[in-house]
């Protein structure tokens, strides 16, 4: 089939394939018309050829359908396909559906990730490659002192994206840790394991929607204070509304490639938004999408390239199939010129190094307010970083300048209490003490303002067992509050968690209990040495001793004895000594050591009385010990004297504060003794302590 020329033709005809599926658009179809009307607006009167676009959608990100799409394309002959934004399992085959035909092919969204090698051909790209994307987050984090970070992934495509900081993160000392988001789209778990951690720069990886989802619930979660930072990556940063998730001390930033002082910029800016006025029922109008501006700058690329080769050759098109083995003979040549074309645009400087990559062109840095976004930096593609604000700067003592810090307290006095008359004023006037007047000399100095928030649960802060804190130290873990300011015990417990100032005033604990009074003698003191248990045994041990001897003289012969062996006529006559009564007798003598005319004559009899005996000699020395020291000397006895004593003790009830430092200690104390039982320690009542508001201490 004979080629036709182009300037013969008098149509230049570029293809432009969409993938906008949103409910009020992105404006890329009116911004392709823009385009075409502003270039040919230029060339009437000339004889030059005029711009046509031709429009196609897909409707989902398909290789087959793209494959379709593509086959409807060359037969029209195109000089040049643009897009799709969105779409990177399309955009790969288109572009290598381009290089089999040797069809330029000008992108307008991210690399795909991996990179598909294609045959004889490449692409141009107008989006800023991945690894500039990494070298700019890098040099944001380099400015921040390369602090620990985490990564948030909407894909897992994200790990080889943003591949170069990654390796950056390899070689330093600092961590990246990286979350990928699962098929709900749920940040929730994600930004509590990030709070839980302590990680204060969070980089989020996703586009516009999912951004705004993440950093909405992370509001939610009070991890919207000073202390922390997002990095965004989406380059529509300027389009998120986050009116309700900003505040004075929010740090958020992005990228955005927009040129407002383009000549184009402001009609640009005034038809989409008509257009999104008479289309969308959303109001207020967000601004422009990259891909809109992309779309605009990729058309003037195009017809610049064209024009150029225009001047060495005469360019011809002709009908292409997919079925057909036949190229674009003008192709590679166009592909040439196109690596060769500088032009502003809308978008900023376009120029493209050797691989097709955008060269040469500068990033601005926005940082989110209430009112909008400002200008913070502006990062070059040769890797340089220029930053003209400081409010991201790490430095305490100029972050906390204009800032409104939330500061935990607890009533105790004379740190933190209540005015008298506290119901006729709002806010920090209804407290007064000494904290308080620390906290507003320390503001005076760094000039920061603050307000005043008691503590929710009304304690210090005690940890839980599922690895949580209660009171102070828990808002201060969950960022509910910015600072703590009160009467505060520095543990080795909270300062793994948080971080403690030098103490204003060193205080110890002291333990109080009544010691046991002694008593005026009385007339039953005598028996004080030994407790009615040991009275009681001591009685049983004489009645049963008693009847042993009885039985045993009875049983023994040797026992039995003639009293009265010289008569003749009682010879046959046997008594035994050890009646009920001198066997009731005998040991009341040997117990007061007083004797007995009852001497045994068996071994039997002689064994019991003299265990017997022996017995006795205990017991009235340890009497007579002990009734002396109870008649002469007042016994002063501690059972307690440290509070380890007290926490191994089972005997004194003791009441803490509840959540406070003290029953912290006795917490961990108590459970360490239950290890070492084996889990056999017998639990200690518990003792409820009512005590007045502002008359305690932790």
């Amino acid at each position: 089939m004979p080629k036709n020329s182009i300037y013969n033709s008098m149509i230049l005809l570029i293809a432009a394939i969409l993938d906008d599926q949103s409910v009020c658009g992105r404006g890329e179809r009116l911004a392709l018309a823009l385009a075409r009307e502003n270039i040919n607006s230029l060339m009437e009167g000339s004889s030059q050829a005029r711009v046509e676009v031709d429009v196609y959608e897909l409707q989902k990100d398909s290789q087959y359908d793209t494959t379709d799409t593509m086959c409807q394309i060359l037969p029209k002959g195109v000089v040049s396909v643009i897009g799709p934004a969105s779409s990177p399992a399309s955009g790969s085959t288109i572009s290598h559906i381009c290089g089999e035909k040797e069809i330029p092919h000008v992108k307008i969204g991210p690399e795909e990730t991996p990179k598909l090698p294609y045959l004889r051909f490449a692409s141009v790209t107008l989006y800023p490659s991945n690894e500039d994307m990494s070298l700019a987050i890098g040099s944001i984090l380099r400015s921040f002192g390369y602090p620990t970070a985490s990564l948030i992934c909407a894909k897992a495509e994200c790990l080889l994206r943003l591949e170069e900081l990654v390796r950056r993160f390899l070689i330093s000392r600092e961590t990246l840790s990286v979350r990928m988001l699962d098929d709900s789209l749920n940040p929730t778990p994600l930004l509590k394991e990030i709070r839980d951690d302590k990680v204060a720069t969070i980089i989020i990886d996703a586009n516009a929607s999912i951004s705004y989802h993440i950093l909405r619930k992370a509001n939610e979660l009070g991890m919207m204070s000073a202390f922390y930072k997002y990095i965004l990556t989406t380059m529509d940063f300027p389009l998120l509304r986050l009116d309700d998730v900003v505040d004075d001390q929010s740090n958020i930033v992005g990228f955005s490639m927009l040129n407002s002082s383009h000549p184009f910029y402001l009609e640009f800016i005034r038809s989409l938004n008509l257009s999104w006025r008479e289309g969308c029922d959303i109001s207020p109008y967000p601004g422009p999408a990259l891909s809109s501006a992309l779309m605009f700058d990729a058309v003037h690329v195009v017809v610049s390239a064209v024009r150029e080769l225009n001047r060495s050759q005469e360019i011809g098109v002709k009908p292409l199939s997919c079925t057909s083995p036949l190229i674009w003979q003008h192709g590679t040549s166009l592909m040439n010129y196109l690596r060769m074309v500088e032009y502003d645009g809308l978008t900023g400087h376009i120029e493209f190094n050797s691989k097709g990559q955008r060269t040469n062109y500068t990033l601005k840095i926005l940082e989110k307010h209430p009112a909008g976004h400002k200008e913070i930096g502006i990062w070059y593609s040769n890797n340089t970083l220029a930053m003209n604000s400081t409010s991201l700067d790490l430095n305490a003592s100029e972050t906390l300048a204009n800032k409104t810090l939330i500061v935990t307290t607890i009533l105790e006095n004379p740190y933190v209490m209540r005015k008298s008359n506290y119901q006729d004023f709002q806010g920090n006037d209804q407290y007064e003490g000494f904290c308080v007047d620390m906290l507003q000399e320390l503001a005076d100095i760094l000039k920061f303002s603050f307000k005043i928030k008691l503590v929710d649960d009304g304690l210090y802060g005690a940890p839980e067992p599922n690895g949580s804190w209660t009171g102070m130290v828990g808002e201060l873990i969950n960022r509910k509050a910015d600072l703590a300011v009160a009467g505060f015990t520095i543990t080795s417990e909270r300062e793994k968690v948080i971080d403690f100032s030098k103490p204003f005033m060193t205080l110890g604990i002291s333990i109080l209990y009544r010691v046991h009074l002694g008593r005026k003698p009385g007339y039953f003191s005598f028996l004080d040495p030994f407790s009615p248990a040991v009275w009681l045994f001591m009685l049983l041990a004489y009645l049963a001793v008693s009847c042993v001897l009885f039985l045993a003289a009875r049983l023994s012969p040797y026992e039995w004895y003639n009293p009265h062996p010289c008569l003749r006529e009682r010879r046959d006559f046997l008594e035994n000594q050890y009646t009920l009564g001198n066997s009731l007798w005998f040991p009341v003598g040997g117990f007061m050591q007083q004797g007995s005319e009852i001497m045994p004559r068996a071994l039997s009899t002689r064994c019991v009385s003299g265990v017997w005996w022996a017995f006795t000699l205990i017991i009235i020395s340890s009497y007579t010990a002990n009734l002396a020291a109870f008649l002469t000397v007042q016994r002063m006895e501690v059972p307690i004297e440290s509070a380890d004593d007290l926490a191994d003790q089972t005997n004194i009830q003791y009441g803490t504060i509840h959540g406070g430092s003290t029953m912290t200690f006795f917490m961990v104390r108590l459970q360490r003794v239950r290890e070492e039982h084996g889990g056999r320690h017998r639990p200690r009542p518990q003792l409820q302590v009512r005590i007045p508001d502002g008359k305690h201490h932790e």
